[in-house]
């Protein structure tokens, strides 16, 4: 490993969006794992389902191996979003006059470009579009991802004086 790699490692900026991205991931899951545990369905199915983004139906009957695809999925979208609201919020001013806004509505912008948008064009297994159901989802996207999100970004960029 040359010296130029062991920067990389050292970089503020990516050592925030790293930590950021996990940590929304992890707030997601959970949320998401604790509402499938109320409506009786487990974990297991939970992440097989993400997986099924990919693999179709054939998730559901693959174990343990397509729940770890589907968490690995899980982190690699949560990771994705973050990396897009930390450029988005170092190019838009508008986005650090109020953190709580901000994270509601990008809460609501993943919520939507998910369920309407990535999920249809994935191999997932649709049924109808349930409000109440995307309603709480968005607001778990809200809670989980948009807020930290938004605290946390600007927390950064407020320290390291970076726009």
């Amino acid at each position: 490993m040359g010296n130029n790699d062991l920067k990389a490692y050292r970089n503020p900026s990516l050592k925030a969006i790293l930590l950021s991205g996990l940590l929304a991931g992890t707030l997601d899951i959970t949320a998401a794992i604790i509402q499938a545990g109320i409506g009786g369905t487990g974990p297991l199915k939970l992440l097989q389902y993400v997986a099924s983004g990919i693999f179709g139906t054939a998730a559901f009957s693959g174990g343990v191996l397509f729940a770890f695809y589907g968490l690995v999925f899980h982190y690699f979208i949560a990771m994705c979003w973050t990396i897009l609201f930390f450029l988005v919020y170092r190019k838009l001013d508008l986005l650090r006059y109020n953190r709580i806004m901000t994270g509601v509505f990008y809460g609501i912008f993943i919520g939507c470009i998910m369920n309407f948008v990535v999920v249809p064009l994935s191999e997932v297994p649709r049924g109808p579009v349930r409000l109440l159901s995307l309603v709480l989802a968005i607001s778990i996207l809200i809670v989980a991802v948009g807020l930290p999100l938004s605290f946390l970004a600007h927390r950064f960029y407020s320290r390291t004086g970076k726009k």
